[in-house]
């Protein structure tokens, strides 16, 4: 079940790592434009397009803070099927070795006792 474990951890460091590149390529993907925008503002709009560059960063932050999230809550309940998976192969392997025990010890009677001689078999006559 350790191995289970330690498969959910990777899948886990993956997500995050894949989580992590995606905003950093998103970011700078987008940042060009915004750039440019920036550069041919005029003062004198009523929205800016660094106020709208603000306002979008904001959207991107807590866009990628809610895949975090989820991600996290994900890795959550995988972690609790991994240690009831654990405790159930713990309880199952307890109790097959109760039952090894127990037939261990119905073994050791029966060992000590000779075993009763069986007859020869009798051949049967030939017929000629």
């Amino acid at each position: 079940m350790g191995k289970l474990k330690s498969y959910q951890e990777q899948i886990q460091e993956i997500v995050v790592k894949g989580i992590n590149a995606a905003e950093e390529q998103q970011q700078k993907l987008v940042s060009k434009p915004f750039e440019y925008a920036e550069k041919l503002e005029a003062d004198v709009r009523e929205y800016s397009v660094k106020a709208l560059r603000e306002r979008y960063n904001e959207y991107s932050v807590s866009l990628f803070e809610q895949l975090r999230s989820l991600n996290e809550r994900v890795n959550n309940f995988a972690a609790d099927l991994v240690a009831k998976l654990e405790k159930e192969a713990a309880e199952v392997a307890e109790g097959v070795e109760d039952a090894a025990k127990k037939v261990e010890a119905a073994a050791k009677p029966a060992a000590k006792k000779p075993a009763a001689k069986k007859p020869a078999a009798k051949k049967p006559a030939a017929t000629a």
